[in-house]
C-alpha cells in the first residue's frame, strides 16, 4: 500500500525545514483574517514547489492543488493558520515578536506540517491516482474561516470526496495519535442576556426592579439546565463568562448584561440548551417584574468523524505508530471549525500528541505558556501524507473506506 520506509526517510530529510518553518510562523503570529504574511509565505512556498495555488480565498485563505498523474478521487487536507490575542510568556528563543499575539494552540505546527506534506505529495504527483487539495485556513480561533472557504467553493472543482486534518495537543503524550469515530469536539454557541428592570436608590429597593438581583437569579437557574434537565450521560456546558451591571454603591442598576457560552456533543442537546436558556432567562426576569432580552448566536457545529473514514484513518495510523500509541480518548468540549469540512465531506480529524513534561511542554492550550514538543512534527507530516496516498490508492482500486 505505502512505501513506508522510503516515505519515512523523506520525512526525516525534511524535518529540519519543518521545524524552521514552524518557528518562523511562531515568531510572526497573526490573528484571524489578518494572516497576510503567513498566507504570503505559504503561497510562495507552494508556487516554488510548482503547486497550483489560489490565494485570497475567504480573505486570507490559501489553497494548493496537486493534480495526480492518473484520474481518481479528491482528498482535502486542512491546516489552520491563525494565532490568539495573548501575550506569550514561554521565554522560547523563537517566541512571538508581535506583542499580544501568540501561537498558543499549535496552528504554527499545523501550517508547517501541511507545507511539508505538500512537498512530499508534489514529488509523488505522477503516481497519484487523483487530486489533493491543501487548504490553509484562516480564523479558526474566531470568527471562523472554514465556512467562508466552503462558501467560496473550496469543496468544488474538483469535488472533494474525503477530508482529513490533525490538531497538535499537549493533552496527550508525545507520539500518541487519537483516532476515533463520532463526536470528538463540541459545538460552540454564545448567548447575550440583557436584563431590564427599574433603577433607583439603593436605600429604597421597594421602588425598583433590581437588575443585579434578577441577573444573579438567572445565573443560578441556568446551572439547573445541565444538572437537572440534560441526560446525565450527555455532555453539556452552560457557562456565564461575564456579568456587568451598576455604576455606584448606592444605585440599584436598571440593566445588567450577561454573556456566556454553550457547548454540546449532539445537535439535539445543542438545540435544547439554546431553547431552555432563552425560556429560563425570560421567565426569571418576568417573575421579578422585569424583562430579559435574549440573543443566541450559533457558532461551530459538533466535530463528528465519519465512522468508516475513522476506521480507515486508524488503519493507516497503525502502520506509522505502535498500536498502543493509536488510541481513543474522551471527547473534549472545545470547539473546532473543522466541523464544517467534516459536514461537507466524510473524513476524520486526528489529535497528535505533543506533551513532554521532561522538556517542559505541558502547559494547556490558550495559555501564555503554551508550547509543544517539536518532535511530534515528523509524525504529523508522515500521517497526513500517508492518509492522502492511501486514500487515493484505495479509491482508485475500489477499496476506499
Amino acid at each position: 500500500m505505502l512505501a513506508t520506509s522510503s516515505l519515512r526517510e523523506a520525512v526525516a530529510a525534511l524535518t529540519e525545514q519543518v521545524v524552521a518553518d514552524r518557528r518562523h510562523f511562531h515568531r510572526h503570529p497573526e490573528l484571524g483574517f489578518q494572516e497576510h504574511e503567513t498566507a504570503e509565505f505559504v503561497a510562495k512556498r507552494l508556487r516554488e514547489l510548482g503547486i497550483e495555488t489560489r490565494t485570497g480565498v475567504a480573505g486570507t485563505g490559501v489553497v494548493g492543488l496537486i493534480r495526480g498523474g492518473q484520474p481518481g478521487k479528491t482528498v482535502l487536507l486542512r491546516a489552520d493558520m491563525d494565532a490568539l490575542p495573548l501575550h506569550e510568556a514561554t521565554g522560547a528563543e523563537y517566541a512571538s515578536k508581535h506583542d499580544g499575539v501568540h501561537h498558543a494552540c499549535g496552528h504554527d505546527g499545523h501550517t508547517a506540517i501541511l507545507l511539508a506534506v505538500g512537498r512530499l505529495l508534489q514529488e509523488r504527483r505522477e503516481a497519484l491516482r487523483g487530486t489533493v487539495k491543501l487548504v490553509f485556513q484562516p480564523a479558526e480561533e474566531g470568527p471562523g474561516g472554514a465556512k467562508p472557504m466552503i462558501d467560496a467553493g473550496v469543496m468544488r472543482e474538483p469535488d472533494v470526496d474525503a477530508c482529513f486534518g490533525l490538531h497538535i495537543t499537549t493533552n496527550q503524550p508525545l507520539g500518541t495519535l487519537v483516532v476515533q469515530p463520532g463526536a470528538i469536539q463540541a459545538s460552540s454557541d454564545e448567548f447575550d442576556l440583557t436584563v431590564v428592570g427599574v433603577g433607583g436608590h439603593g436605600a429604597a429597593p421597594q421602588q425598583t426592579v433590581d437588575a443585579v438581583a434578577v441577573g444573579a437569579a438567572i445565573v443560578a437557574e441556568l446551572q439547573r439546565i445541565v444538572s437537572r434537565e440534560v441526560d446525565p450521560l450527555e455532555a453539556a456546558v452552560v457557562t456565564v463568562g461575564s456579568f456587568h451591571a451598576g455604576t455606584k454603591h448606592n444605585i440599584i442598576a436598571r440593566t445588567a448584561e450577561l454573556h456566556g457560552t454553550i457547548r454540546a456533543l449532539t445537535s439535539e442537546t445543542r438545540a435544547f440548551l439554546a431553547k431552555r436558556i432563552a425560556e429560563i432567562a425570560a421567565g426569571v426576569a418576568e417573575a421579578a417584574r422585569g424583562r430579559c432580552e435574549v440573543v443566541i448566536r450559533e457558532g461551530y457545529p459538533v466535530v463528528v468523524n465519519d465512522e468508516r473514514m475513522a476506521a480507515f484513518a486508524r488503519s493507516v495510523a497503525e502502520t506509522l505508530a505502535p498500536a498502543e500509541r493509536v488510541i481513543t480518548a474522551r471527547p473534549i468540549m472545545g470547539a473546532e471549525d473543522m466541523s464544517y469540512f467534516l459536514n461537507a465531506a466524510p473524513g476524520c480529524f486526528i489529535f497528535l500528541g505533543a506533551r513532554n513534561e521532561a522538556k517542559g511542554f505541558s502547559a494547556p492550550h490558550h495559555s501564555p505558556l503554551f508550547d509543544f514538543d517539536e518532535d511530534c512534527l515528523p509524525l504529523g507530516v508522515e500521517l497526513l501524507t500517508s492518509l492522502a496516498l492511501a486514500y487515493l490508492e484505495r479509491g482508485a482500486t475500489g477499496g476506499a473506506a
